[in-house]
């Protein structure tokens, strides 16, 4: 359980950063509109702290450590939600400085926060059905 607490933290810590790092680069920059770098603090917070409060309650009560979906579930999610929010901030810095990105730069970053988004969906999934099969047992 104490491993999932301090995996939420480091999401919670690494939300608060990009949250104060949105706002003041927005504003230091005089930018106004909606950028990408508005979601990588709820990102974070949502996908990356709250999913590990609710892997620590259910770790707690349930023997997760045992099942093979669920070992796999920890190298793909905690890989697929930084690699997004990664995404995320460089997609938003491009915005906010007004970077004119080739067709090919503009599609790996939307390619890699694609994967990203794919690995943090499988982390989910498997999530699910490892707490399946840990309800079954």
């Amino acid at each position: 359980m104490k491993k999932y607490l301090n995996l939420s933290l480091v999401y919670a810590i690494a939300a608060m950063a990009g949250g104060v790092f949105y706002r003041e680069f927005t504003k230091f920059q005089g930018f106004t509109g909606v950028t990408a770098l508005g979601k990588v603090h709820t990102h974070l917070f949502l996908l990356g702290m709250l999913v590990c409060l609710m892997v620590a309650l259910f770790a707690e009560r349930l023997d997760l450590t045992g099942i093979g979906s669920f070992r796999v579930l920890q190298w793909t999610y905690h890989i697929g939600v930084p690699l997004t929010a990664v995404m995320l901030l460089v997609r938003g810095i491009t915005q906010v400085l007004g970077l004119t990105l080739s067709k090919g730069a503009s599609a790996a970053i939307s390619g890699i926060a694609g994967i990203g988004h794919i690995l943090t969906g499988v982390g989910i999934i498997l999530l699910l059905v490892s707490l399946k099969k840990a309800a079954k047992d």
